[in-house]
């Protein structure tokens, strides 16, 4: 097991009290006697920063991806675990699922403002696998025990309300073609891969759209609402994973 810590001590002004941060990652590099090669860690990726409007229920499912196809699961950083720095309070509006999902119910005025989120993703075998060491010493894992973690820290602000908490309305919606959340593509090398995307809000105009991803997709539009992501795998990500996420900006007519 290969541990990298990276840690420091600006976190922004947040009503959860954090004030440094501490992020682990644990890698595991011995060899899988189901894939008879080193385990892959789960993957995602997500924004700095989410917003959410204080009087809507919202509900964020984070992108969750493993290469070994492991069952993977989400927790709140543990401090007993020196897996963030003390304090390490778990924003009280937030409700987090094992199946990486995070919940938000309306709250009142009081609650608006910015919090910090530190979690933790594992991946866990589907079932029993010996993980096996160059010089040949071996470790038991079964489905209950993690193979690996990765960190996921990001901001969370808890916006002003909203007129009305209906998709489509104030707060934007996805439309047809866009992908659903877990799309799988599948795309050679040098062949250029696209997705399109279409929002709108009838009270708002769609003003932009952000993504995080490969660091070569190359994002246009085609007007308020229409954007396409292109990227082209090189060589060298040749049988790599690469996770992509996007959310839409709005604002009032």
């Amino acid at each position: 097991m290969d541990q990298s810590l990276f840690s420091g001590g600006a976190w922004l002004t947040n009503l959860n009290g954090i004030g440094s941060w501490r992020a682990v990652a644990d890698v595991e590099l011995r060899r899988r006697s189901d894939t008879n090669k080193p385990n892959s860690s789960p993957q995602t990726t997500i924004f700095p920063a989410l917003r959410v409007p204080s009087n809507c229920y919202r509900q964020i499912n984070l992108l969750a991806f493993d290469p070994d196809d492991d069952e993977v699961k989400c927790r709140y950083a543990d401090l007993s675990l020196t897996e963030c720095a003390s304090p390490c309070t778990p924003p009280p509006v937030l409700s987090l699922s094992s199946t990486c999902t995070l919940s938000f119910s309306g709250t009142s005025s009081s609650n608006q403002g910015w919090y910090v989120v530190q979690m933790v993703m594992e991946d866990f075998p589907r079932q029993s696998i010996t993980l096996t060491h160059t010089n040949g010493s071996r470790v038991w894992k079964t489905a209950s025990d993690a193979i690996s973690k990765i960190p996921i820290q990001f901001a969370f602000q808890v916006a002003p309300a909203a007129p009305s908490c209906t998709e489509g309305a104030y707060l934007p919606r996805f439309l047809f073609p866009t992908p659903e959340h877990g799309t799988r593509f599948y795309n050679p090398v040098s062949q250029t891969l696209e997705i399109n995307i279409r929002a709108d809000a009838t009270e708002c105009v769609i003003t932009g759209l952000l993504y995080s991803g490969p660091h070569n997709v190359v994002k246009t539009s085609s007007g308020s609402g229409y954007f396409t992501l292109t990227w082209t795998p090189s060589a060298r990500e040749d049988g790599q994973n690469h996770p992509i996420c996007f959310v839409v900006q709005a604002k009032l007519l």
